[in-house]
């Protein structure tokens, strides 16, 4: 109707509404420390068993195929993961977020462990799958529980946070593989029990969240309000390419080394490790900014290009490295800016299925991620040459977003003063 006040958005209503949860004391604390633990569980997955992955390549010698298959005991729960979010998604809105994320906790034990005891590597492989399937309802639950506690700012600062533990667990996990794996290839099968610790703190301590009353609703009492697609198509696929460069580093860091000359591997972890460091600088730095992150986009993928760039040119390993810092400071900046911005899209009703298209397409960017650059790779010739045409499409992507953000600035024009209104 004329004159009319439309209903508020999704980001208006989590800027205007008190925080459902308490922000400070023990029960914060613990609240918070349990969703970036559970946070981590798919982090673990995904590097926990790479050290020991020849040791299992020669258990498995006799098995055909195995070369291919024993590879994929580390990646398929990505590629489960990838798959299953949307699915874990739509399961969080309807059954809720805490008794999902229960549950998939304690299975992530059951099929984390399941190695310990299983000989065929068919079996295993299968059972990685299953970890993927946990995982997947596991971070979808906990960062749609991270949209419902917290608005605003508060919001800002705990996804930067997510992404700081995420980035700091995997090198430390790395090193923990590594360890346990000197006892024997199935040992750090062990570590997964760690989440039967972790799954009945969250039965007790995450209060079950409830939508906030003026999120849900809707332009007409009763109407059913349509699930965003066309605001959250966009921001998906730009996380797809997104997650393409956050991996670059922490994949193919090795292998741009060992083209260098660079054998000894106590040097390669300390290069990987520093570059894992300037990842958690820049979600640090993200945090503080305390800016909207939509304007932040291109300029953070235009400084990834820049990394991107100078590991391109690099002759030797500290200028390698060097890009690689540069290139870490802004994809560390990257993932917390979409994520942030995907959430501000969504209202409590669409939060879990939303947030789950948006890890499958980051997961779904971190598998796509070393068969891009393998294609790069053969196309240009040396998978710096690969490194350095990801960095131009990054910058082409940076500037595309900047000069469609100043096409529909031009287009709205400037808002009236309050001196103009009156």
């Amino acid at each position: 109707m004329p004159g009319s006040v439309p209903p508020p958005s999704a980001t208006e209503v989590d800027a205007a509404a008190p925080p459902p949860v308490a922000v400070s004391g023990p029960a914060h604390l613990l609240r918070v420390t349990l969703l970036m633990a559970g946070s981590c569980l798919p982090i673990l997955g995904a590097v926990l068993i790479a050290p020991v992955l020849p040791k299992m390549q020669d258990h498995f010698a006799s098995v055909p195929g195995a070369k291919a298959l024993v590879p994929l005991a580390l990646t398929v729960p990505a590629l489960a993961l990838a798959v299953l979010a949307p699915f874990a998604g739509v399961i969080v809105d309807r059954l809720g977020r805490k008794r999902l994320l229960v549950v998939a906790t304690l299975l992530y034990a059951v099929f984390g462990t399941a190695p310990l005891w299983l000989d065929s590597l068919g079996a295993i492989i299968a059972s990685r799958a299953l970890v993927g399937v946990a995982e997947a309802a596991i971070m979808t639950c906990c960062t749609t529980l991270i949209g419902d506690y917290y608005s605003g700012q508060r919001r800002v600062r705990y996804l930067s946070l997510q992404t700081m533990c995420a980035s700091a667990s995997a090198t430390a996990f790395f090193v923990l593989g590594g360890a346990a794996g000197s006892a024997g290839w199935r040992v750090p099968f062990f570590v997964y029990a760690v989440s039967l610790v972790l799954a009945p703190l969250m039965a007790t301590a995450l209060p079950s969240p409830a939508p906030r009353a003026a999120a849900v609703r809707t332009p007409r009492e009763g109407a059913r309000r349509p699930f965003p697609w066309r605001q959250l198509g966009g921001i998906c696929a730009l996380t797809f390419f997104g997650a393409m460069v956050f991996y670059t580093v922490p994949v193919e860091m090795s292998y741009l080394l060992d083209d260098l000359g660079v054998k000894n591997s106590g040097v390669i972890g300390l290069a990987t490790a520093i570059a894992s460091a300037a990842t958690v600088g820049g979600a640090v730095a993200f945090a503080r900014l305390g800016r909207s992150p939509d304007p932040l986009v291109p300029a953070v993928l235009a400084v990834c290009a820049v990394g991107f760039g100078l590991m391109f040119l690099a002759g030797n390993a500290p200028l390698l490295v060097a890009g690689a810092v540069v290139n870490c400071v802004g994809t560390g900046m990257l993932l917390p800016a979409l994520l942030t911005s995907a959430m501000s899209r969504l209202a409590f009703a669409d939060r879990g299925r939303g947030t789950g298209l948006w890890m499958a397409a980051f997961f779904g960017g971190e598998f796509a991620c070393p068969l891009v650059l393998l294609a790069g790779e053969a196309a240009v010739g040396s998978l710096a040459g690969a490194v350095g045409v990801l960095g131009l499409a990054a910058a082409l992507v940076a500037g595309g977003l900047w000069t469609a953000a100043r096409r529909r600035g031009e287009a709205v024009g400037p808002r009236p003063s309050p001196e103009q209104v009156a």
